[in-house]
């Protein structure tokens, strides 16, 4: 399970606002097309200027500069452009959803096209092209001008109700069914009609001078609900997202970067029947030989990673149908892949004031986690603890506790795999999470349970972090802030395995599928 905002969706365009400020010295703007029309991301996210002249296909906007501004106050927003300069030309053609050839010719030493949001990057596409030239209406530019932007302002009045609405109607995705089996290796790439899913790699490796270090990769899909009959190709249907991290102790804190994209136009995919995903240059793809090639290139630190299956995938709950709350519907399709033997290397943060690394060789074990879902949480839920070790002697184990606000369980599991591969369960009365230490956020303030004792059965497994500060604010993508750690397993005072567990919902509470 994976720490993903049910909110995210909604939240990814919560106000959009764009502003034509029109002024004259005889710089020009030509539109070829009745209808302009520019996507944005979010649901309904579609925002469209009627900018006719005189009943015909033509406006022409005077003005010294042309702004276009989208105020974000998620930090999510994933916008397409592409800017070619000729001289003192600064020509933009939209290619705006239908495809015929609408153009814009902006003649201008400066076009702007700005983005406000707290992401990092927002890059921005357009193609580019001109037109014959359009004459303009014969009506002073002034009076043009202000019936332009008469126009503009009602049309986005129109639009954000339009939105609003869009929001208040619940989108139809697929539901999770107990008679539905997991089928390797086509359920190994995307569903695209569940609402979310995601892909989780997480693993202890090993420097060549005996250093430990944890690493996590993982890209999620989410289905926003947009209109599927949407023929635009900037239509937000899909949202690609991926967090990775790497704890390293010389370091003494996570380093941890994001990532949100649109899906489309060979930036940002989940492909299906496959492992195949990308957001810009980090990727996660499974080879026919059924092997993981994991690339990432983050702020900071580098993930070049090969994981190498050495066991069959281990199904969970009933041949891939795993309950997650007290009713059916509350449910994920979920395998996972233990004890994956990992190669590659790293490049490892640099503390402040200290000297580069480069790329370091790695070895180590991971355990890769493939879930998805329509309708996941109990309204009564506001996060869960979750824990997947592999084991020394080979064996297996992964334990979630979905706990209510007052810390008892919603709902638990557990399933434990022998080295020989025989597999057993745990029910919701048979698993537990008992906190033995806590550790508070310098950051956040919020204290997490790092170390901890997990009941499965008549076993108990103590859990230690390879350091306390493991926390993964995502905020800038899916909205949560939660831990997410390297810890090292342990019975009776025997060092055992190693082991990612997963806290959320100890910051706020997750809102992930809940109805």
């Amino acid at each position: 399970m994976r720490a993903l905002s049910r909110e995210l969706a909604r939240g990814v365009m919560r106000a959009g606002a764009a502003r034509f400020e029109l002024a004259g010295d005889g710089s020009w703007l030509v539109l070829r097309r009745r209808e302009l029309r520019m996507a944005l991301v979010g649901l309904g996210g579609t925002i469209r200027f009627d900018l006719a002249a005189n009943g015909g296909y033509c406006a022409a906007l005077q003005r010294r500069e042309l702004r276009i501004m989208s105020a974000v106050l998620s930090e999510s927003m994933l916008g397409y452009a592409s800017i070619a300069r000729e001289l003192s030309w600064m020509r933009s053609c939209f290619d705006l959803a239908s495809g015929n050839g609408h153009c814009a010719a902006v003649q201008r030493r400066a076009a702007r096209i700005r983005g406000v949001a707290s992401s990092a990057s927002m890059p921005v596409y357009a193609s580019i092209a001109r037109e014959q030239p359009c004459e303009p209406p014969a009506k002073s530019p002034r009076v043009a001008n202000r019936r332009i932007a008469l126009r503009i302002r009602g049309l986005l009045s129109i639009w954000m109700l339009t939105v609003s609405t869009a929001f208040a109607a619940a989108p139809e995705f697929a539901a999770v069914t107990p008679d539905h089996a997991i089928a390797l290796p086509q359920d190994s790439g995307a569903h695209a009609a569940f609402r979310t899913e995601w892909w989780y790699a997480t693993g202890w490796l090993t420097t060549p001078d005996n250093q430990p270090l944890g690493f996590q990769i993982t890209f999620f899909r989410s289905a926003t609900g947009h209109d599927v009959a949407d023929p635009s190709a900037f239509a937000p249907s899909q949202l690609i997202i991926a967090h990775a991290a790497l704890s390293d102790p010389a370091l003494g804190h996570l380093a941890h970067d994001q990532r949100i994209g649109r899906q489309g136009f060979g930036l940002a995919y989940a492909k299906p029947a496959n492992t195949d995903v990308k957001l810009d240059a980090w990727k996660m793809t499974r080879a026919p030989d059924g092997h993981y090639d994991v690339t990432v290139d983050a702020t900071g630190f580098s993930l070049h990673l090969k994981l190498t299956p050495t066991q069959a995938p281990l199904i969970q709950g009933e041949r891939g149908y795993s309950r997650k709350g007290p009713r059916p519907e509350q449910a994920s399709y979920y395998y996972s892949e233990p004890q994956l033997r990992v190669t590659g290397g790293v490049v490892r943060p640099v503390a402040a004031g200290g000297p580069s690394h480069g790329e370091t060789a790695v070895t180590g074990m991971a355990w890769l986690d493939h879930e998805w879902s329509s309708t996941l949480l109990d309204a009564n839920a506001v996060g869960w603890d979750w824990l997947g070790a592999n084991l020394a002697d080979g064996s297996a184990l992964m334990a979630f506790k979905v706990r209510s606000r007052d810390g008892h369980a919603v709902w638990a599991h557990a399933a434990f795999r022998k080295p020989d591969g025989g597999v057993t369960t745990f029910g919701p009365d048979q698993v537990d999470f008992t906190p033995l230490r806590t550790w508070r956020s310098p950051r956040t303030n919020t204290s997490y349970p790092v170390s901890m004792t997990v009941k499965t059965g008549t076993r108990t497994w103590k859990l230690d972090p390879l350091m306390d500060d493991q926390e993964l604010d995502s905020r800038q993508s899916t909205g949560a802030v939660y831990w997410e750690g390297a810890v090292r397993v342990s019975r009776e005072g025997v060092d055992v395995g190693r082991a990612y567990l997963e806290l959320t919902g100890y910051a706020n509470a997750l809102r992930m599928g809940r109805d």
